[in-house]
């Protein structure tokens, strides 16, 4: 168990930088969360549901993290800083890694039958701060997504999604970092859509530019012929 404990605490100071020892996560209260609802968890489990609720609501108010005794979770999940909800029936995989304000929301079943209403997050995959993520669906291996993306489909495995609605960057899969990225979004990520989009952008200055010089021609014509219109006046 103590041997279980380090390594998940070195899970965390792997991908936070903030940390200067294993002591000071122990202060996190992501790691209190997973630790509270890993005994809800057994209660509901065990269908002690009001229990359970009561352990949910006691780590809410500690953590301010809300996780429903329901939902599966795997080894070494990460909530950076906290404000985050996960429903019922959501799974998490191993080594999440879920930051602020995160909502792991469900959908009303068209049938009105309860079942899975609420996301998969698949091993090693990031959410960005901000980020809903909505439904049944499943975040593939090793996603991520973006801050404050708004996610209501399946993302595939090593995607990285961004956006209302949120839609993929197109990220080749042999580009993927082998290594843990923080914040799931790195400013220099490699996107098939950038060299089109500075070429889009570079049109409309010209574009631009050409205008310009049309109203500045039309301006100075305009100027001539009122000049011309006095002087023939005068004479």
């Amino acid at each position: 168990m103590v041997s279980g404990l380090i390594a998940y605490l070195d899970s965390i100071v792997a991908r936070d930088p903030a940390p200067r020892s294993r002591w000071e996560v122990l202060l996190y209260p992501g790691l209190w969360a997973v630790g509270f609802h890993r005994v809800a968890h057994r209660l509901f489990r065990a269908r002690l549901f009001f229990l359970a609720r009561a352990v949910n609501h006691l780590a809410r108010f500690f953590t301010a993290i809300d996780i429903h005794p329901g939902a599966t979770i795997g080894r070494h999940l990460f909530i950076d800083h906290g404000f985050t909800v996960i429903g019922e029936t959501a799974e998490i995989g191993n080594n999440v890694t879920i930051y602020q304000c995160v909502t792991l929301g469900g959908t009303n079943p068209a049938n009105g039958i309860g079942g899975k209403r609420h996301p998969t997050l698949s091993d090693d995959s990031i959410i960005g701060s901000g980020a809903q993520i909505l439904g049944p669906i499943t975040i593939g291996r090793r996603a991520r997504v973006g801050a404050n993306a708004v996610v209501t489909e399946d993302v595939p495995e090593g995607a990285t999604m961004v956006g209302v609605k949120a839609r993929s960057t197109l990220v080749a899969a042999e580009t993927w970092a082998k290594d843990f990225i923080p914040y799931g979004t790195p400013c220099k990520e490699p996107c098939a859509d950038a060299e089109p989009a500075v070429g889009r952008i570079c049109k409309l200055e010209a574009e631009i530019a050409d205008l310009r010089a049309q109203v500045a021609d039309l301006l100075a014509a305009d100027r001539r012929h009122d000049g011309a219109f006095h002087d023939g006046t005068k004479g």
